[in-house]
């Protein structure tokens, strides 16, 4: 195999395959990422639960393949000026990478032996624009579970049905509901890693090219211009999470979403991430005073809102609150409050695509 390739291209495709290599592997093989010269320059990385390859333009000089480890390669590439890269494979399994006036010799391994991604005919196929399929996952991947005694949990429900797709994720202490109209009529459920989606997310651009998700089994593809990622979905039946999400409310008012950001970051300082210690809310006719005391010392102040409802204190881990105020573009929200120990929903005033549910902590007199 000899390729030329620009840096700048070559380190972006490193980039991103670089996320689905092992990093403690039985097999060395797993710690490496896999580069095949053919009609392109296609670079795979696969640790089973998620595989990933990316194509890059090169010229092509030989036709080949090669295995080279996955952390060295990403330093040297990383390091090379910004110029083209001579890469060639030598006898032996060697690999010679040069750049300008820097040169490396580094060993390499038997490419017949790397472990493919599997290529399989989809049984069920959806596209939507990367930056719809993104902002999907944004919404919901932060309250993905991480208690591994309860898998399901540690994966994001994606289901399509009536030309809508929605996304679920929920960890027992709040949960994150999203949808997004989509063209094709397709049906289907499936629970993906919350880990492979978090990597979707960094790969997903804000653009409005399209991704193609298939199906397949135990498996879902998403497909971008010049990348695939395959991920295995999760076994198992994911809660029914609409059963949580309560109808009756004692306290709904209307805030404006950065204000409320704002507040709660303030009030975070002094709380920390001690969950002894959670931030207090006071709903009044037309204010909110959010306050917090611990032994650091104490903060309190007053943000206006609209309250259609009964005066209320409650108290929240504010980690919980920011995570979900940082993903809402909306200008204004609403939040509504079943009561001082119920869940509160977070939900956006203009439309009904976003539904955030987070549980308070009980207040200590």
């Amino acid at each position: 195999m000899k390729i030329i390739v620009l840096k700048q291209n070559l380190m972006e495709a490193i980039n991103i395959v670089q996320r689905a290599v092992m990093t403690k592997a039985t097999l060395p093989i797993l710690e490496g990422i896999y580069i095949e010269a053919d009609e392109k320059v296609k670079l795979i990385g696969n640790c089973f639960d998620l595989g990933i390859e990316c194509c890059v333009d090169a010229d092509i000089q030989r036709k080949g393949s090669i295995v080279i480890e996955a952390r060295i390669f990403g330093e040297i590439v990383r390091r090379l000026p910004d110029a083209p890269v001579y890469i060639e494979v030598l006898d032996g399994f060697k690999v010679r990478i040069e750049c300008l006036n820097s040169y490396f010799e580094i060993r390499g391994m038997d490419g017949e032996s790397y472990p493919m991604p599997p290529e399989y005919e989809s049984e069920i196929s959806l596209s939507l624009p990367q930056s719809q399929l993104r902002e999907l996952i944004r919404q919901t991947i932060f309250a993905v579970g991480t208690d591994e005694n309860r898998k399901i949990m540690t994966g994001v429900l994606v289901e399509a049905r009536q030309g809508e797709l929605k996304m679920a994720a929920l960890d027992g202490f709040r949960m994150a509901v999203c949808s997004s109209l989509i063209k094709e009529d397709v049906n289907f459920k499936v629970v993906i890693p919350g880990r492979n989606m978090q990597e979707i997310l960094r790969v997903l651009e804000t653009s409005e090219e399209n991704v193609t998700i298939s199906l397949a089994g135990s498996l879902t593809s998403f497909a971008l211009e010049n990348c695939r990622i395959v991920s295995k979905v999760l076994e198992g039946e994911f809660m029914n999470y609409q059963s949580y999400i309560p109808t009756q409310f004692e306290t709904v008012i209307n805030v404006n979403t950065r204000e409320l950001e704002e507040s709660m970051e303030r009030a975070s300082l002094i709380t920390s991430d001690d969950k002894r210690y959670p931030v207090r809310i006071n709903l009044d006719d037309d204010k909110m005073v959010i306050s917090s005391t611990t032994e650091r010392g104490m903060s309190k102040e007053e943000i206006n809102i609209e309250n259609s409802g009964n005066a209320m204190q409650i108290g929240f881990n504010p980690r919980y609150f920011l995570d979900a105020l940082k993903v809402i573009n909306d200008e204004k929200i609403k939040v509504s409050f079943t009561s001082p120990v119920g869940p509160c929903i977070i939900t956006p005033v203009e439309h009904e695509r976003f539904l955030f549910l987070i549980l308070p902590v009980r207040l200590k007199n």
